[in-house]
Formats: structure tokens, C-alpha cells, sequence
């Protein structure tokens, strides 16, 4: 047994008995759950296993310091009802905010932020990271890491465009189809169910197909496509907002339909909606990339997460992980929002820890 093993197991044990003694019940669960865990994957793969172990420690704790630092530096800087808020929120939460934070700076500051140019060839083929390129090149010699950047502004601004016209066709149809009702709430649910019978990825692969896979396509189809899962949610919530006795009282003053829309139900449907815009935007995301994985998507030359994982495909044969970076890009924005959204939508419903 190597010194590491005995050391890496002799730390956790101290740690676990410390936060015992001190009845700090979160730190020790955790911390006893990771030598049970470290024990059982030691005997299956060894001190190696027990290194990858201690790395994924590493980067957890590293990203548990950021996130807490970072939460403390907006309660710092951010007035006194949202320094609370932000304050009382999880550390999940305030990570996730930062890397939004990092995502959000890399898309508007990428010519700044990237060495090269977006389609700018200064290497060999698949040419292994150096000190001029850091992550190596792409299948014809591009910066890969220029490339990352560049595709955060395409990718996440793509999406992000996309989102907001579903978003804001939807919630308006949803609203309208809750608040008039009638004939009209009939025949737009019945349009919508008509479009959903359909899967979603046939159906955009189909309209691509017809329409040509141009950028301006792209957005429309994609746009059109989600606009009825938020017209489904937008109807449901206002739904119960219009049975509502101010909003009889509001209907007996005589105010109009555009009135009742944006001054009695939007305001009390915003939690929802708000959430709803995080995780569509998710979906859209991970939409767009597909697509581009198959070739439909944004593109070439313009720089795009989903289709560099698959322009470097071949490397993963060799045993390069480099392909796999835009990949795990697209997963930490997707997991980022996922608890921003979560801690938004706990403050919504009032729920206390």
C-alpha cells in the first residue's frame, strides 16, 4: 500500500471524526460518504481510481470556493433586498449565476477573448496543443479554443434569440387564449396539439430540410416549434389568475383584454414564466446543438459547439479527449441554469429550507 493511499485514507477518517465531534451533519455525511465510496471504488480499480477520486474532490471543492466567493462578492456589491436573496441562496445557485456570468462575458467579448480569428487557419490538421494553441487544432488547422469562444457567442446568442421569440408568441398567445376564452381558447389549443402530435427533431429536420438550414431558418423553425409548450404553460397559469375576483372586478370596471394581459395577470404569472423562460432556453440550446451535430444546424464556417463535437469526432478513436470539450461545455450551461432556475423557482413558491 503506497504512502498516498495511506495518507488520502487516513485524512478523510480525521475529517469525518472532526465534523462529528462538532455535530456538523452536512460536512460529515458527505465526507463519510466519500470514504465508504472511496473504499469500495479503491478495491475495484486501485490507487488509479482512488487519484481520479481525489481530483473530482479537487475540482468540487475548488467550485464550491468560487461559487461561495462569488456569492458573497454580489451580497457585497448589490443592494440590501437582493444582497438577502442572493445571500440566503444556495451555493448551486450562485455557481451556476457565475457561469452564466463567464458564458455571457466569453459571447460578447469574444474577438477580444480569442487569440485568432473565428475561421482562421494557422496550423496543421488535428495539430496537437502547443504554446500557440492550447487546446490544438480542428480538422483544418483552426484554433480550437478561438473557436470555443467564437461559439459561445453563436450557440448561446442563437439561443437566446431563439428563446425569446417562442417565449414572448407563446406567454402572448397563452394569455390571450386564457383571458378571452371561448371559441377562440378552442381552436388555438387545438392548433397547438396539432403541432406537438408531431416530434419535435422530425418535424425541424423536415422544415430545414424544405426551407434550407440558413441561420434565419433556423431561428424561425426552432422558434415556431416551441412556441406551443409555452403557450401550454402560459394558458395553464393564467388560467387559474382569471377566475380571480379582481380580475371580475377589473372586468366589471369595464378595462380592456390588453389591460387585463399586462396589469393583472402577466405581473402574477411572472415567477412561472420567468422559470419556464431558464429551462426552455435549455432545450433550445441543446436543440440548436443537435442540430448542428447533424449537420442542420448553424453552419460552417461560423463556429458552433455541436458542430465542432462533430467535425472532431475522429480524434476520440485516438484517444484525444478534445472533441469531448465543446460537449462539456454545453453540459455545464445546461446544468448551470438548471439550478439557477431551481433556486428561482423555490423562491417562488414560498417554500422555506
Amino acid at each position: 500500500m503506497s504512502y498516498f493511499v495511506l495518507i488520502y485514507y487516513g485524512l478523510l477518517i480525521a475529517a469525518s471524526c472532526v465534523t462529528a465531534h462538532y455535530k456538523m451533519r452536512a460536512p460529515f455525511m458527505m465526507l463519510f460518504s466519500l470514504t465508504i465510496a472511496s473504499a469500495f471504488f479503491g478495491l475495484l480499480g486501485g490507487e488509479d481510481w482512488l487519484w481520479g477520486i481525489t481530483v473530482c474532490a479537487a475540482l468540487l471543492a475548488a467550485a464550491a470556493g468560487l461559487a461561495y466567493s462569488f456569492r458573497e462578492f454580489l451580497g457585497m456589491v448589490l443592494k440590501p433586498d437582493a444582497s438577502f436573496a442572493i445571500r440566503s441562496a444556495p451555493l448551486t445557485a450562485s455557481f451556476g449565476l457565475l457561469v452564466v456570468l463567464v458564458y455571457v462575458v466569453a459571447a460578447v467579448f469574444a474577438p477580444v477573448i480569442a487569440p485568432f480569428g473565428e475561421a482562421e487557419v494557422i496550423g496543421g490538421a488535428y495539430a496537437p496543443p502547443d504554446d500557440k494553441m492550447i487546446l490544438g487544432g480542428d480538422q483544418l488547422g483552426r484554433d480550437l479554443f478561438s473557436r470555443l469562444i467564437y461559439g459561445a457567442r453563436n450557440t448561446v446568442g442563437i439561443a437566446f434569440l431563439t428563446t425569446m421569440i417562442a417565449f414572448v408568441s407563446g406567454t402572448l398567445l397563452g394569455l390571450v387564449a386564457a383571458t378571452v376564452g371561448g371559441w377562440v381558447d378552442q381552436v388555438m389549443s387545438r392548433i397547438v396539439d396539432t403541432i406537438m402530435a408531431i416530434p419535435q427533431l422530425v418535424f425541424a429536420l423536415l422544415l430545414l430540410t424544405i426551407f434550407g438550414a440558413n441561420m434565419t431558418t433556423l431561428i424561425l423553425v426552432i422558434g415556431f416549434l416551441y412556441t406551443p409548450l409555452v403557450f401550454r404553460l402560459a394558458r395553464a397559469v393564467a388560467g387559474n389568475i382569471v377566475v380571480m375576483d379582481y380580475i371580475e372586478a377589473a372586468k366589471l370596471r369595464g378595462e380592456s383584454t390588453w389591460y387585463l394581459i399586462t396589469r393583472e395577470i402577466l405581473p402574477n404569472a411572472a415567477a412561472p414564466l420567468v422559470a419556464e423562460f431558464g429551462l426552455r432556453f435549455c432545450f433550445v440550446f441543446l436543440a440548436i446543438a443537435a442540430l448542428s451535430f447533424l449537420g442542420l444546424g448553424i453552419q460552417p464556417p461560423t463556429a458552433d459547439w455541436g458542430s465542432m463535437v462533430r467535425e472532431n469526432a475522429t480524434l476520440i478513436s485516438f484517444g484525444v479527449i478534445t472533441p469531448l470539450i465543446p460537449a462539456a461545455a454545453i453540459a455545464l450551461l445546461t446544468v448551470s441554469i438548471n439550478f439557477v432556475v431551481d433556486w428561482m423557482l423555490h423562491r417562488a413558491s414560498g417554500l422555506k429550507e
